[in-house]
């Protein structure tokens, strides 16, 4: 696969001088968090079931650059102002920000210009700052939070404190500034297991530029960055595993998401080249290597792949659309039927407690929308399975061909995705040396993915670009073009560049 190049020394190198001069500290002191963003390629909606999954890493994701800070408080900075904010537009000039001033810094040759969140951890509280709507006439608005030990999760249905804000809806701004959220979520999820955050950080926080990592799981990218610095600075030892769970607290608890596992699994598991399995129902995980084929295909492999990845140009936040939630929902209810049909109504209701048989002799009782769903995982589940084999022995045209069925059954059977991804979808099927095909995260926004014989990888982006041009003009026109099809490769997990 070659040398991955990301993060360059020249992007790590911007982000310890800039953070370096927020400090006031020495280059040598800044640490980065490198959290990159996941592709599923098998394995989709059937996580919060139980159910087995595959996933990656690529080379692109979030980086944070940061300093403990020596005191309890925290200043963290957005570099990008493409970064999505639950699905707030950039055109419309919002930005998560933290502290009340608009500043640049000058790295090097690069000069950067940040909106400032500030919050501070004071006796176990925490206090965040928002600063939002960064308008032509360069007015700020923002709103304060006071986060402590009666900070409460989405399922309890009381409201956080706006400790103080000169903003109009400051209760809105807050749902509308995700990664704000997020950073409040670490704490949350921190502080529930025990942890005594002493001291804050100081840094800033970076995107790949230009992409649009909606269905890339860039949340929990985020989530999981946040955990990271903040268990660096306050000497906290935590394992993979143990983060996994933190980062579902996160977004199960704090942002009332009823998602699984499988994003900050991949995030925190994965390793450069391999595929991670992972089985939501033990928690249990391996790294699956295909074998090194050398310049000569074998048994039907080609010697080397790429991934692509294709924008939509369509946004909306997972979290204000109730179409996820509901089918899993459905999934339940299909497993509560199947269970109370074979005499197992006491047994928690997912799908991943049905056995393979018992579906099979009562899918019938299933009406026909709990049907679907439960089709979808059971054949989803197989299809891991099948991937795992494959893989490993390099027959990438058979793994392709199993995303592509994903991505059928996700269509009809999960009934996800929508007309703009549905047509993205068929393009890259028909694009020069694709193996296989689906759309990525939720299925219903962000980008499609797709694996693509290598040396054809820049034919097919081409063919892509081009062809879904023409068929959805206006949404194109929404998507920086350079990013519009991305060629990537996989890349390691989340971990932590100590200092210099």
């Amino acid at each position: 696969m070659g040398q991955v190049s990301w993060p360059s020394e020249t992007e790590l190198n911007d982000l310890r001088n800039v953070v370096a001069g927020m400090a006031e500290r020495s280059v040598k002191d800044v640490r980065v968090v490198v959290s990159p963003y996941r592709i599923c390629p098998l394995g989709a909606h059937i996580d919060h079931q139980g159910g087995a999954v595959s996933a990656m890493t690529i080379n692109m994701g979030i980086l944070l650059a940061f300093v403990p800070s020596g005191s309890p408080e925290v200043c963290c900075s957005f570099v990008s102002k493409s970064v999505e904010c639950c699905g707030v537009e950039e055109e419309e000039g919002w930005y998560c920000a933290l502290h009340s001033s608009k500043e640049k810094y000058d790295s090097g040759n690069t000069e950067h210009l940040f909106s400032h969140l500030n919050f501070s951890l004071w006796d176990g509280s925490l206090i965040i700052g928002i600063e939002v709507n960064l308008n032509e006439a360069n007015e700020i608005s923002y709103v304060v939070y006071l986060v402590d030990d009666t900070q409460y999760s989405k399922a309890s249905g009381k409201t956080n404190t706006i400790v103080n804000g000169n903003g109009n809806g400051s209760s809105q701004l807050e749902e509308e500034c995700c990664w704000g959220r997020y950073a409040k979520g670490a704490v949350y999820a921190l502080q529930s297991k025990g942890n005594l955050l002493h001291q804050g950080i100081t840094g800033v926080i970076s995107d790949s530029t230009g992409l649009d990592s909606s269905g890339l799981s860039s949340s929990a990218a985020v989530g999981v960055a946040y955990l990271l610095s903040l268990e660096s600075a306050n000497d906290i030892s935590v394992s993979p595993a143990e983060n996994i769970e933190l980062d579902r607290l996160i977004e199960n608890e704090y942002l009332g998401l009823n998602n699984g596992i499988l994003d900050q699994s991949a995030i925190l598991l994965s390793r450069e080249g391999c595929l991670t399995f992972m089985d939501c129902k033990t928690k249990e995980h391996k790294l699956i290597n295909p074998p090194n084929l050398g310049e000569n295909p074998i048994n039907g492999a080609r010697k080397s792949y790429k991934i692509l990845l294709a924008c939509s140009g369509l946004k909306l936040a997972l979290t204000t659309d109730s179409g996820y939630n509901r089918r899993v929902s459905e999934c339940r209810e299909a497993a509560r039927v199947l269970l109370e049909v074979s005499g197992k109504p006491e047994v928690d209701a997912v799908l991943s407690n049905v056995e393979h048989k018992v579906y099979e002799a009562h899918k019938e009782k299933l009406e026909p929308l709990l049907a679907r769903r439960a089709e979808h995982y059971f054949s989803e589940n197989m299809r891991v399975m099948k991937g795992l084999d494959a893989w490993a022995s390099g027959r990438f045209d058979e793994f392709g061909k199993l995303i592509t069925d994903s991505g059928q059954s996700s269509i009809q059977n999960y009934e996800c995705g929508c007309k703009p991804l549905i047509e993205l979808y068929e393009i890259l099927l028909r694009a020069p040396g694709v193996y296989g095909a689906r759309f990525s995260g939720a299925g219903f926004r962000g980008c499609c993915i797709a694996f693509v014989d290598a040396d054809l990888a820049s034919e097919a982006a081409s063919f892509v670009k081009e062809e879904y041009s023409k068929l959805e003009p206006e949404l194109v026109g929404k998507i920086t073009q350079q990013a519009a099809v991305l060629i990537c490769e996989s890349g390691d997990g989340a971990r932590l560049i100590r200092a210099m």
